[in-house]
């Protein structure tokens, strides 16, 4: 791994890693094992709590948790400015979020309530139930895709929230749990573990994990206040093929690329 870090004006230090993977995913041995490269780092709250993070033609939205403190943001990506924030009741902890044609949705992690929010206006527009507790909140064009922490991923329909079929997460015979934060990408989904440094690249039609992506390098758990500041925030802006990549309480927001290890 080398590391180069530099200062650019008033911004940021940028990172520039490379990444070749040494970790030793002993249960997921048979999926091959990407790393990051920083293409650039952005300045990101350190008291966002993050829990989903969607980019959409350069426009950044973040859910952030925890009780009394969980909201919904719309963020400039470059600067890390909020420019808009809606906070969630006292009595709700905001989880996974993501962006299906002109609405965004929301989740709570034990309350068993979505939030619906008019993309343009960030206003509440309707709600939906579900059974559990959500985690994890992305969408395949038609359909919601949520996590809650254990193997299964659910896909619901968006005008009736009813669950539409299940797919359990494998490598191999082992079942991949603590799927947290999700994201579409490619016709993949990526779900980032809870407690790990590592994204699970799956296949929404069987759930077998196609691939597992490293990004332990990019804010050492050793450098981190804390156990509780995970990886947690995956964002893929299809119109530019832009990957970004944070994690709770993170000061950097990454925008990284993929690169095989050789």
């Amino acid at each position: 791994m080398q590391v180069r870090w530099w200062a650019a004006g008033s911004a940021a230090a940028i990172m520039v890693v490379a990444v070749a993977s040494t970790v030793a995913f002993s249960r997921e041995s048979a999926a091959p094992v990407a790393g990051v490269r920083v293409v650039a780092a952005y300045p990101h709250d350190p008291k966002a709590f993050s829990q989903g993070l969607v980019v959409v033609e350069g426009q950044m939205y973040e859910g952030t948790g925890q009780y009394g403190k969980s909201s919904l943001r719309k963020v400039e990506l470059a600067s890390g400015r909020v420019e808009q924030i809606i906070p969630l009741s006292r009595q709700y902890f905001g989880e996974g979020i993501t962006i299906l044609g002109d609405k965004l949705y929301q989740l709570t992690w034990k309350e068993r309530l979505g939030i619906v929010y008019d993309v343009a206006s960030l206003k509440p527009i309707g709600s939906f139930r579900y059974s559990g507790e959500g985690w994890g909140l992305t969408n395949d064009g038609d359909e919601l895709i949520l996590s809650d922490g254990s193997a299964t991923l659910r896909f619901l329909n968006t005008t009736t929230f009813e669950v539409t079929r299940r797919i359990e997460v494998r490598s191999g015979r082992s079942r991949v749990d603590k799927l947290n934060e999700l994201e579409f990408v490619n016709d993949e989904i990526w779900a980032n573990i809870w407690y790990a440094d590592r994204i699970a690249r799956i296949s929404p039609k069987t759930g077998e994990v196609l691939g597992w992506i490293d990004a332990g390098a990019l804010y050492p758990a050793n450098q981190r206040p804390s156990r509780e500041h995970v990886m947690n925030g995956i964002a893929y802006d299809a119109s530019s093929q832009r990957l970004f990549l944070t994690g709770k309480n993170w000061p950097r927001l990454f925008e990284v690329e993929v690169i095989l290890a050789r």
